[in-house]
Formats: C-alpha cells, sequence, structure tokens
C-alpha cells in the first residue's frame, strides 16, 4: 500500500513570522527560525521535513501564499 510523503517549500524573504502555519501543522513540521529575513522577520521553516504528510494546512492558512506543498506516494 502506497504512502503519502509531503515535502514544503517555503520562501523565507516573503515570510513575516506570523506563526500561523506553525499552529496549523498537525505533524509540528514547521518551526520559527532564530534568524530574521532581510526584513527583519523571524521566518518559518521545515524543522521536521521526514514528519510532514502533506496535508496543505500550512498553505491554506498562509495569509502571504509563501509556503508549496509537494505530495509523492511512497511504497510503505
Amino acid at each position: 500500500m502506497a504512502k503519502v510523503k509531503g515535502a514544503i517549500v517555503i520562501d523565507y524573504e516573503k515570510c513575516k513570522g506570523c506563526v500561523i502555519c506553525v499552529a496549523a501543522c498537525p505533524t509540528s513540521v514547521i518551526e520559527m527560525a532564530k534568524e530574521v529575513n532581510s526584513k527583519g522577520y523571524n521566518y518559518a521553516y521545515p524543522a521536521n521535513i521526514e514528519e510532514c504528510t502533506g496535508c496543505n494546512n500550512c498553505a491554506i492558512v498562509c495569509p502571504d501564499g509563501v509556503i508549496t506543498v509537494y505530495r509523492a506516494k511512497v511504497e510503505a
């Protein structure tokens, strides 16, 4: 049976650090960086990417649309 594996790409420079995606992620993939981007915001990044299921919650709630979600079926 195939399992769905996800991956996310975040545009760090456009992220405003609102933290909504962190709360929306059911598998705690996303964390906030201690560093700041060129605009001075702490940005979201995929800290535990191996746990990503590709649910798309983070991309749906992102007010700036800076998250892209990819999904792939892999053999279990």
